[in-house]
């Protein structure tokens, strides 16, 4: 890496393996990380940012699921000291002030979730309470399996786009 450089001028100086190992933390999709660091070099962060939410809504199912194997359920939070891990805590930092009432049916929505669409319910989080994503995760248990999956990817997409911003910062 050059001494000096910003951020993202040494990601796009990064040997391409490395690149995608970095942009791994942000999304556990190997196809995205793949993309992506295909795509440099980038002239601004912005432009990076534009295109990790662009792949991820494009990912085929099968990358969204190995994304979503990294996630933690709503109200879990991820042990160790992994960027990821320190990443979700910060995420859903707004489970952590609710009562204790409204983290069981939050866990009890997840669970209905699950049961429901076979996968991990994902939410970008960041800034919301534990009732709004309640309300949320209720909401979308209406939806079917197209839709949902729909919405994941755009959730998957905002939740590594933040990701993103914070490894370059």
């Amino acid at each position: 890496m050059v001494i000096g450089s910003t951020a993202l001028e040494r990601f796009n100086a990064l040997p391409r393996e490395q690149a995608e190992r970095e942009l791994l933390a942000c999304c556990a999709s190997p196809l995205w990380a793949r993309e992506l660091a295909g795509r440099r070099p980038y002239p601004d962060i912005q432009a990076c940012v534009d295109a990790a939410g662009t792949v991820a809504v494009s990912l085929p199912w099968s990358e969204v699921a190995a994304a979503l194997a990294a996630h933690p359920r709503i109200g879990e939070r991820l042990a160790g000291d992994s960027r990821e891990a320190a990443w979700s805590r910060r995420e859903q930092a707004g489970v952590v002030r609710e009562d204790e009432q409204t983290r069981a049916a939050l866990a009890e929505a997840n669970r209905e979730y699950e049961e429901r669409f076979g996968y991990v319910f994902l939410i970008f989080a960041s800034g919301r309470t534990a009732s709004e994503m309640l309300a949320v995760a209720r909401d979308r248990l209406a939806n079917d399996e197209t839709t949902e999956r729909e919405v994941v990817r755009v959730e998957l997409g905002k939740i590594a786009q933040l990701r993103l911003e914070r490894l370059f910062s």
